[in-house]
This record gives C-alpha cells, sequence and structure tokens, in this order.
C-alpha cells in the first residue's frame, strides 16, 4: 500500500506542478518584469539585475522561516492564477462550441453557411465540367471541407466540427449521439477511453493557454512586450484547439463505427448472433437504440 499511495502522491505533485505552479509562476515572472521595467526601460537587463539584487538583500529574507514563507506566498498566487486561468478557459472552450442563440452568433454562422455553399458549388461546377482534373476536384473539396464536412450551423469552426460528428453517425446509423453517448461510453475499452478522454483534455488545455493570452494583455500595459507572448499564446492555442477537436471528431465517430454494433446487442436492441460476421450497426437499429435511450424525450 505505501508504494501505491507514494505512486499516486508523486503524480499528483507532478499534475499540481505542471497545470498549476509552472503557468502562474511564468505569469508572475512576466509580470514582475513588466512591473520593473516598463515601457521606458523594456530591454534594460541592468535595471532588472538591480531590482534583484535589492531584493535578494534585503536582511528579511536571510531569514529562514521568511524565505518559507515567500515561497509559499509565491505558489499560492501562482495556483490561484492558474485556477483562474482554468475558469476562464472553460468559459472560453463553451463559447467556441456555442449554439447560434443570439444575433451576433446567427450572423457568424448564415457567414459560415454561405461560405460552405459557395465552397460546395465550386466543387460541384467543377466535377460537371469534363475538363476538370481529379487533383482540381480533390483541391476543392479541401477547401470545402476546411469550411465544414456538413452544411455549418454555428458560429465557430470549433462547434460545426463536434456537430458535424453527431450529424455524420445520424446519416449513416441513425444514432442520436446525444443520447447514445453515455451508454457507448460504458461498453468502450479502456484504451479507446484515454485516447478519448486525451483528446478532451487538449482542447481544454488549449482553451487555458487562450485565457492566459488575456493575462499578459495586460502584463502589456506596463510593458509592451508581454503582447508579444499573448500573441503568441493566442496562435498556438487556435492551432491546438484546431488539433485537438478534430481529433476529438474522429475518435468519436470511430468509436460508434467500431463499438456501436457492441452496445446494441448489450443493450438487448439487437440479438446476438454467434455466426454473424461482425460488421457496423444496422440504421434501423441505431433508430431503435436512440428511441429507447432517449427514453421517450
Amino acid at each position: 500500500m505505501n508504494p501505491l499511495l507514494a505512486t499516486l502522491s508523486g503524480k499528483l505533485t507532478e499534475r499540481w506542478i505542471n497545470l498549476l505552479v509552472l503557468p502562474g509562476a511564468l505569469f508572475l515572472g512576466v509580470l514582475a518584469t513588466g512591473v520593473t521595467l516598463g515601457h521606458g526601460h523594456w530591454h534594460d537587463l541592468g535595471r532588472l539585475r538591480s531590482a534583484l539584487d535589492g531584493l535578494a538583500g534585503r536582511p528579511a529574507l536571510d531569514r529562514t522561516g521568511t524565505a518559507a514563507v515567500v515561497v509559499a506566498l509565491v505558489l499560492l498566487l501562482s495556483s490561484a492564477l492558474s485556477l483562474a486561468a482554468q475558469s476562464l478557459g472553460s468559459g472560453i472552450e463553451r463559447y467556441w462550441l456555442r449554439e447560434a442563440r443570439f444575433p451576433p452568433s446567427r450572423a457568424l454562422a448564415r457567414r459560415r453557411a454561405d461560405r460552405y455553399r459557395r465552397a460546395d458549388r465550386r466543387r460541384t461546377e467543377a466535377i460537371r465540367d469534363p475538363a476538370t482534373t481529379e487533383r482540381d476536384i480533390v483541391r476543392l473539396t479541401l477547401l470545402r471541407d476546411r469550411v465544414g464536412l456538413v452544411p455549418p450551423s454555428r458560429p465557430t469552426w470549433y462547434g460545426d466540427r463536434l456537430q458535424a460528428a453527431a450529424e455524420r453517425v445520424y446519416g449513416a446509423y441513425g444514432v442520436d449521439l446525444a443520447a447514445v453517448w453515455p451508454r457507448l461510453w460504458l461498453v468502450l475499452a479502456e484504451p479507446a477511453q484515454r485516447r478519448i478522454e486525451s483528446a478532451r483534455a487538449s482542447v481544454a488545455a488549449a482553451a487555458r493557454l487562450a485565457a492566459w493570452t488575456f493575462g499578459y494583455l495586460v502584463v502589456a500595459l506596463w510593458w509592451w512586450p508581454a503582447l508579444a507572448i499573448a500573441v503568441g499564446c493566442a496562435v498556438v492555442s487556435r492551432v491546438r484547439a484546431r488539433d485537438a477537436v478534430e481529433a476529438l471528431a474522429q475518435l468519436v465517430e470511430a468509436a460508434v463505427d467500431v463499438h456501436g454494433h457492441d452496445l446494441a446487442v448489450r443493450t438487448g436492441v439487437e440479438a446476438a448472433e454467434p455466426e454473424r460476421a461482425p460488421g457496423p450497426l444496422d440504421h434501423a437499429s441505431g433508430d431503435r437504440m436512440s428511441e429507447v435511450f432517449r427514453k421517450g424525450d
């Protein structure tokens, strides 16, 4: 038991340091640098060294107790800032995946839908033209799919990509993903669950990084180089978010593709037939399973 507790404690400590302490401590370091240097001395390393030497030379910091209190305060403040970034990141994630409920969101959704229709029309016209090469058709298909795999209905690409996963499995199998997914999750093997959880965690991590953008924008009010850090956070978070959402959507679709029939058998929607070769879920069973799991809603 003791080795198990030691292992768990080590993992918890590692997660605490990576998720809370390090991002917050980095932000505190940039904030302290910005407040010390300001816009007028933004690259004055000598000024920064003098400030650090003056801080280290204070007699109070020579006492072990005082130094321990300072370290504890820094750790607590770093953790508090990181928790604030996590909370803001959750809001950003919901903003990315929001529905088109309000006029600005509906306007963005219409704009995305118009872009999709134009791209799809160009692709259709190219297919009808005998002079069009296969390479051109592939290129136009990629341009259309970059907007969305299905006609957009959300104001952001992120929301549309996950919505596309739901629409695609419904079209292929008659599966209402919102009703079926919690049950499907219970029959997935642990490796599949871990991969989906990892993709989901990557989406959350990208949103947290986007949240730090706002913190560094505040620091830029005192020290303009922090603006470059903010821009870097924004760009990297966008790239990571797109990759993570794409991976998550593909894994969700793959889970239905591979395990949809298993769920139908285990829930009694389909009878177990040992002589039947493994295969995907048929549309009638998907419709029935969705109806059962919705419980009349």
